[in-house]
């Protein structure tokens, strides 16, 4: 089982975090703010990843330090339980339709980290939920699990269906790019002998 675990805490957040990447897609997530919660749970769900979250943080003062430290402690998890990387795909995209929206993602598991964030939602917020934030979400989480990330938004009008096509679609592309491909399974997917 493809697992790890993240605990990290600051003065500004306290977050447990628990991933498999062989799961069946099966979530608990409190961050503290609903739409967020909302954005992690059906990332489980499209991946597939087990995914259990809980942080305590200052969201008196808003939900920056939340969102980015979760995104930390995500990627951190993620890289953790790949481990050398062996007999994976490497690489996933995937094009996702909700409702008006279009969304694309492709990932490269390389080790290396790089955002191209495409996304132009049109509202600042989504109920009390600073949409900048995903951006910072999706700076932390690729930082921290070396892996390279395009999100372009292909079509589009209503944000939450911008964001939530977002979180769907990458997770459709993580899947297909850690499953383990049978017949490599004993080696890594690049010339260089390493990821």
């Amino acid at each position: 089982m493809r697992s790890a675990e993240i605990v990290r805490k600051t003065k500004e957040t306290d977050i447990s975090l628990w991933i498999n990447l062989d799961g069946k897609g099966e979530s608990n997530v409190n961050s503290g703010c609903g739409f967020f919660d909302h954005m992690l749970t059906l990332f489980s769900k499209h991946s597939r990843f087990d995914l259990n979250v809980t942080c305590v943080g200052d969201v008196e003062v808003d939900y920056h330090h939340t969102v980015e430290d979760i995104g930390i402690c995500l990627g951190l998890a993620f890289k953790k339980a790949l481990d050398d990387k062996k007999g994976i795909n490497r690489y996933g995209d995937t094009i996702l339709p909700m409702d008006e929206a279009l969304i694309l993602s492709a990932v490269d598991v390389s080790g290396r980290s790089f955002l191209a964030y495409g996304l132009k939602p049109k509202a600042k917020r989504v109920g009390n939920f600073d949409v900048e934030l995903i951006e910072e979400f999706f700076i932390a989480f690729t930082t921290n699990a070396g892996i390279n990330l395009h999100l372009t938004q292909l079509a589009g009008k209503n944000t939450h269906h911008i964001l939530e096509g977002a979180f769907k679609s990458l997770a459709r592309s993580l899947k297909t790019a850690v499953a383990v491909n049978q017949e490599l399974k004993d080696e890594i997917p690049s010339t260089k002998g390493v990821l």
